[in-house]
């Protein structure tokens, strides 16, 4: 009976010459010691383990083939199917993770702008009627006509283009007029952007926000309509005040051709009677002078004019005793709390009813606004929910 070798593991081992094995019995011994200690650790952790230990050098290799001959292997938990139910004893402990369950996902044959159940079910009540109300039966379920106009939200479609598979667009289009009239979506933009705020460990309304305005092209349908000089845009604008987390507090449309400063009294006014906690008003320089004064003494708000460092028009203070001087940064910078309401107008810019004004009336192009923050907002809640 021959000898076995340093590097076999077992005592029978017969010795078949070539070159000795890397790791020795004791070598062995002191991995399975590791692999106790660290059950959940890789082969690199495990390669460096044990040169720290046995001060021997191996490469992962040769720790996966010692490790398949000592019938150690590698398991991994189960996936928890799409929906299914944790036993209750098993959910003790656990920490709550957000994630998409079947109520999430939409049918088979269903738009992608359609509400999932998830959704819906933060926003039923404000759609449908109530219970044991009186009057004629419901012709088309009320959240296949909210569909309806989310699709022609993100599309940009003209009402009489919708898909068959939707209720008539009349139907659809006497809906949303009625909707707009009681202002729903703005009443579920309110209720959601409370939602989020409160998620995000805020207040449930702002002590600060921020105002711009932004024009955009109008169509030939009709209605009130401006030319902006200073953006060679003819249209119509929208004044927004949002908060700090981006999120709409009030809107108004005018013509393109009424000044910043002009159409903030009626979006400030809007917002300071939906949110009297607001306390300090970010603008950019559009909205300084005779307007902040304006503002300020009709609200009480402090208003903050937030300006670029290269502005030419009213410079940067420099104290040479203070601080070392820099020259001003050229080319885009990205502003405190200005850059926020930028971000607001991006997203509505999703959209494709938003980029162009195609209603007659000023109050339907407010309306999309609230609507499509508020579709925004129910994709991010409905996670969690």
């Amino acid at each position: 009976m021959t000898e076995p070798k340093p590097g076999d593991s077992g005592s029978n081992a017969v010795n078949r010459g070539g070159r000795p094995a890397a790791l020795t019995p004791q070598h062995i011994l002191l991995l399975r010691e590791i692999v106790s200690r660290m059950l959940h650790s890789t082969l690199d952790e495990l390669a460096a383990e044990l040169d720290h230990l046995g001060a021997v050098q191996v490469c992962t290799a040769t720790i996966r083939r010692t490790l398949r001959a000592q019938g150690i292997v590698r398991s991994m938990p189960k996936r928890q199917a799409r929906g299914e139910s944790v036993e209750p004893e098993a959910t003790v402990g656990v920490v709550r993770r957000y994630g998409y369950t079947v109520a999430h996902r939409r049918k088979a044959g269903e738009y992608s702008t359609d509400l999932t159940d998830a959704e819906w079910r933060l926003v039923a009540d404000l759609f449908e009627r109530p219970e044991g109300s009186r009057g004629a039966p419901e012709r088309y379920e009320r959240r296949h006509l909210v569909d309806a106009c989310c699709y022609v939200l993100r599309t940009g479609c003209a009402w009489r283009l919708l898909p068959s598979s939707f209720a008539p667009w009349q139907a659809v289009y006497k809906a949303f007029v009625r909707w707009v009239e009681v202002d729903a979506f703005e009443h579920m933009q309110d209720r959601l952007r409370q939602q989020w705020r409160a998620r995000m460990g805020r207040g449930a309304e702002p002590s600060a926000a921020v105002i711009d305005a932004q024009s955009n092209r109008a169509s030939p349908q009709g209605g009130e309509c401006g030319y902006d000089a200073g953006k060679k845009v003819k249209g119509r604008k929208r004044h927004i005040v949002v908060d700090t987390l981006g999120w709409l507090l009030a809107v108004t449309v005018t013509a393109a051709s009424v000044q910043d400063r002009d159409g903030a009294a009626e979006v400030v006014v809007q917002a300071c009677r939906k949110v009297p906690t607001i306390e300090r008003l970010y603008t950019d320089g559009a909205y300084g002078g005779q307007c902040a004064r304006v503002i300020e003494q009709t609200h009480g708000i402090r208003l903050e004019v937030v300006r670029r460092p290269g502005n030419r028009s009213t410079g940067t203070l420099h104290d040479p005793q203070q601080s070392l001087w820099h020259e001003p940064i050229r080319g885009f910078v990205v502003l405190p709390k200005r850059w926020v309401v930028e971000r607001t107008h991006a997203w509505n810019e999703r959209w494709r009813r938003m980029v162009m004004h195609h209603d007659r009336k000023t109050s339907t192009s407010a309306a999309w606004v609230w609507l499509a923050e508020a579709r925004i907002l129910l994709s991010r809640l409905a996670i969690g929910s």
